[in-house]
């Protein structure tokens, strides 16, 4: 049988009860699912609409600006800003993506209790990528490798080889022990705990390094043209060139554009991998 819970006495004499906890865990649990679904997704929500408004800005601006022959040569879209829009998202995937090729394995191999050891001087390795400024390794490369994008690519894969490296890492250091050997001696393979245990634990931090390395290829790409990788930037440099804010303004803002556009996509497909529970 359940007691009713007394009254407490207020200063004025008055009476004020205190309803017994529901169940479900109380009037917190009980939203809407809709504004419970509002509220847990609200950075993917307005991330598209900061990315439209400044999108609209951007064009109106091109619009309501007084333009001379070298901004409309400039801003010429199938001319110039779509290839190098084009060029940018290029770059920014595959070194994104040789990246993970090269970062995940590594760091699942410098896990394994038999090679640990090797973790701190291969760290120190990788850290010294981005210790270099972004200008200095795509010197660097150049002079190794000569002009063009595969040679920004392979520098923007080395710069960011750090953080998804060491998100690596970190995801999978932390799967509690207890859990790993419960795999174990449920008759799962090594390979098997792997895959099945610590890799989908390990997967929001390793997915966290992923979008800073998206975040900062994105701009440092910006920086591709000036060893003939093109990119937004020579929009950028085209504007300084000619002092003209229009066109200065312009390719900025499409390099901001196109990171908060693949920062959100990160976001979804994170949310997408993320297990559920977690």
């Amino acid at each position: 049988m359940s007691m009713p819970i007394p009254p407490l006495a207020t200063q004025a004499g008055e009476t004020q009860t205190i309803d017994a906890p529901t169940p479900d865990g109380g009037p917190s649990q009980q939203r809407p699912p809709g504004l419970r679904l509002v509220k847990t997704n609200a950075g993917l929500l307005i991330s598209p609409l900061i990315i439209v408004g400044g999108a609209l800005a951007l064009y109106l601006n091109y619009q309501w600006s007084d333009k001379i022959f070298q901004d409309i040569r400039a801003l010429d879209w199938n001319r110039n800003l779509r290839p190098q829009l084009e060029q940018h998202l290029s770059i920014t995937l595959w070194s994104t993506l040789f990246t993970i090729l090269i970062s995940v394995p590594l760091g699942i191999f410098l896990t394994r209790p038999a090679y640990k050891r090797l973790g701190g001087p291969i760290l120190a390795v990788a850290t010294s990528g981005q210790a270099i400024p972004a200008f200095g390794l795509l010197v660097l490369s150049f002079a190794w490798l000569g002009r063009g994008p595969w040679t920004t690519i392979w520098a923007l894969t080395l710069f960011t080889i750090l953080p998804v490296l060491r998100n690596t890492m970190v995801g999978l250091e932390q799967v509690n022990q207890s859990v790993i050997e419960a795999g174990r001696g449920m008759g799962l393979t090594k390979f098997q705990v792997l895959r099945q245990i610590e890799l989908p634990l390990a997967v929001p931090v390793i997915l966290a390094g992923v979008r800073t390395a998206l975040v900062i290829n994105v701009g440092m790409a910006a920086l591709a043209f000036l060893i003939g990788g093109g990119g937004l930037g020579a929009t950028i440099n085209a504007g300084i060139g000619l002092s003209r804010d229009l066109v200065l303004i312009t390719g900025a803002g499409l390099t901001a554009l196109v990171a908060l556009t693949v920062d959100w996509i990160a976001a979804l497909i994170e949310k997408a991998l993320r297990p559920r529970g977690l």
